[in-house]
């Protein structure tokens, strides 16, 4: 049907079909060129623009000091870029540690003993599904608790930190092997100062 033809009948044609066949979106943010200043990056956006359609540049952004700017924001992300920041030993040795997975038996009263996990939370978001799983295959009682580093851990009655270690590489293949760490803390028995 022509448009004479709408115009006859009475139909009017949206002008939005006609636009969007010709609409040009920005290869950045994807969204018309009109609209970039309200896109996630709009320096990015301006200079795509520049780069791959300088005739709709020069009509949206018609200022001398707006393309100074872009080319000083492309120096500036050049340097950013060849100077990336390095890790201090301290602050790996911090990061190393904070993906590790240590299984710490600890001693208790007599010859009772627990065994606290931590750093499992940055391998498994859900620790208290992890606890109820050492719980039902240790038959033993295991909850999770804060820790005073931050972050939580959990803790398992009895002595069992060789079968939690073999739980974990059984059932947690994203934690390799190499991560965990298994320590034990015994208290020191006082020496009776009797005669």
């Amino acid at each position: 049907m022509s448009e004479d033809e709408r115009s006859e009948s009475g139909e009017t044609e949206w002008p939005q079909t006609r636009v969007l066949e010709n609409t040009l979106y920005c290869g950045v943010c994807h969204l018309p060129p009109e609209y970039c200043t309200w896109g996630p990056n709009p320096a990015k956006c301006k200079v795509w623009l520049r780069d791959n359609h300088p005739d709709m540049f020069t009509v949206l952004w018609n200022d001398a000091d707006l393309t100074a700017e872009l080319e000083q924001l492309q120096i500036s992300e050049a340097k950013a870029s060849e100077t990336a920041p390095t890790l201090t030993p301290k602050q790996k040795k911090k990061a190393e540690q904070a993906k590790r997975v240590t299984i710490k038996r600890v001693e208790r009263t007599k010859r009772k003993c627990v065994v606290i996990v931590t750093g499992l939370d940055k391998f498994e978001p859900d620790l208290k599904r992890v606890a109820k799983l050492f719980a039902q295959r240790l038959a033993t009682g295991a909850s999770v608790t804060k820790c005073p580093q931050g972050g939580e851990e959990i803790t398992v009655q009895g002595d069992c930190q060789d079968d939690i270690y073999d739980i974990v590489l059984d059932k947690f293949p994203n934690v390799p092997e190499e991560v965990i760490e298994l320590t034990e803390d015994t208290k020191s028995k006082k020496k009776s100062g009797g005669a």
